[in-house]
């Protein structure tokens, strides 16, 4: 849920490429799936060859879980600063399911879904690390947007009584519909009046002003 970063001129030295090369095997893995992409795939992609991909990531199945860590803190990192600051709670969520919506419907380009969710959720069937990294990527999100309500509530934005940790699940659950359902083909306008309809949802429990 975050801006794509300038792409950089290859051929610098590894430590100054490994999160662009990263991105790009990320890439090749969101388009393919993680099975079905090919070592010669990943190199044409990252401009590296197969002994400096092995060299600097180890095997692909390292290598895809290099591009697990790197989406999953890149991502919670930007539903933080999506999270923060002091817009209304429903123009906070607003602002981070826009940003996923970005991301799942990219310019000039079919939709994609969400990496983690339309990769991981596949292979963690038979790999249980890739499954372990996909529990805690959902629950880093939770985590944000659990955040967000109990900031909420202590600032009067929504009732003493609501349950922070159940609306972030439920904020979730609406960010998981928009991944799948964005990579089935839905019309981003559908899926945005979905979101519009579940900020509704969530900030229901919002405190009404004395004489409104």
């Amino acid at each position: 849920m975050t801006t794509e970063e300038p792409k950089r001129p290859r051929g610098r030295p590894r430590a100054y490429d490994a999160d662009e090369a990263l991105d790009q095997a990320r890439d090749t893995f969101w388009v393919h799936g993680y099975s079905a992409t090919s070592l010669d795939e990943l190199s044409a992609a990252t401009g590296m060859n197969r002994p400096s991909l092995y060299g600097a990531f180890g095997d692909k199945r390292s290598l895809y879980l290099s591009t697990l860590d790197r989406y999953i803190e890149v991502n919670r990192q930007g539903m933080d600063r999506a999270l923060a600051g002091d817009r209304p709670l429903p123009q906070a969520l607003q602002h981070v399911f826009d940003l996923a919506l970005s991301l799942y419907y990219p310019p000039e380009s079919e939709s994609k879904g969400c990496f983690l969710i339309g990769t991981a959720a596949v292979e963690s069937v038979t790999d249980d690390e890739v499954r372990t990294r996909l529990a805690e990527g959902l629950r880093e999100f939770d985590r944000s947007f659990e955040a967000r309500f109990r900031r909420a509530q202590l600032d009067g934005e929504i009732s003493a009584d609501a349950d922070p940790a159940m609306l972030a699940r439920l904020a979730s659950a609406i960010l998981h519909s928009l991944a799948l359902r964005s990579r089935a083909g839905d019309k981003r306008a559908t899926l945005r009046a979905t979101v519009t309809a579940g900020i509704d949802l969530l900030c229901a429990t919002s405190v009404r002003t004395t004489g409104s």
